[in-house]
């Protein structure tokens, strides 16, 4: 496939040009014309690019690129060693952050529905899901499930008023979305789900009567991008490989 072709398929697939971002989607650095073998994965790393020139990949795809707005456009360091990696090899880097959050299908905050058997229900906020569990569950069984399909252990916050209290209408945002929680508490739900927690994250649940989940940034944002890989695999006959270099953030 035409590497550029491959860009408009995302982009359109994914609606990326409607989106603002903190980094520009779709092809980030341009590589060799033709592309066959396409590695995929969540965050653009020496590792990653190591393992894809092993496998000889034309491209590289994954959900945090390469430059972001407002950093320093000084190239040095890991940036200079990432970029020569790239260029030497002849690698098409492609980077979809947002639209690949909150897409419908392949989105990282569906998959996370899909993997904790959550019903969407709709939408609090562009970057924030709501739903249900089909039954009322404790927040020890939330935890259970989370280890077991994760593979981690989470963080979980709450008033020691609210620890008995069962959890079925909950709200999750993929990455670093404990900033959203007060719009979880506002629309009323038992439990917040996301990747990170920050200090103060620690007071306002507390505070708040609300469950909140932390399950690891990286790993709330690992199957939006083995989604997308498996639909370019079956339907434009791409080999795709997902390498998982492991991030317990």
């Amino acid at each position: 496939m035409d590497n550029i072709i491959l860009e408009n398929i995302i982009n359109k697939e994914l609606n990326a040009n409607k989106i603002n971002d903190y980094l520009p989607n779709g092809l980030q650095i341009e590589g060799c014309k033709e592309i066959k073998v396409v590695v995929v994965g969540v965050s653009l790393c020496q590792e990653l690019l190591d393992k894809a020139v092993m496998l000889n990949a034309n491209a590289i795809i994954v959900h945090h690129g390469l430059f972001w707005k407002n950093e320093s456009s000084i190239i040095k360091g890991i940036k200079y060693n990432r970029i020569k990696t790239i260029l030497n090899n002849n690698i098409n880097l492609y980077c979809w952050h947002l639209p690949l959050d909150i897409h419908h299908e392949f989105g990282n905050n569906i998959q996370l529905a899909k993997l904790l058997a959550i019903k969407v229900c709709g939408k609090i906020h562009p970057f924030v899901f709501w739903g249900e569990f089909e039954h009322f569950i404790s927040y020890n069984e939330l935890i259970f499930n989370i280890n077991k399909i994760f593979l981690r252990q989470p963080y979980h916050c709450s008033s020691k008023n609210n620890l008995s209290n069962l959890i079925k209408k909950v709200a999750w945002c993929s990455g670093a979305g404990q900033n959203y929680v007060d719009y979880a508490i506002n629309f009323g739900v038992d439990a917040f789900i996301t990747g990170e927690i920050s200090e103060q994250t620690f007071y306002i649940v507390r505070e708040n009567n609300i469950h909140f989940f932390s399950i690891g940034h990286y790993v709330s944002e690992r199957y939006g991008i083995i989604s997308l890989g498996m639909w370019l695999k079956d339907k434009y006959n791409l080999e795709i490989t997902f390498i998982d270099v492991n991030n317990p953030i």
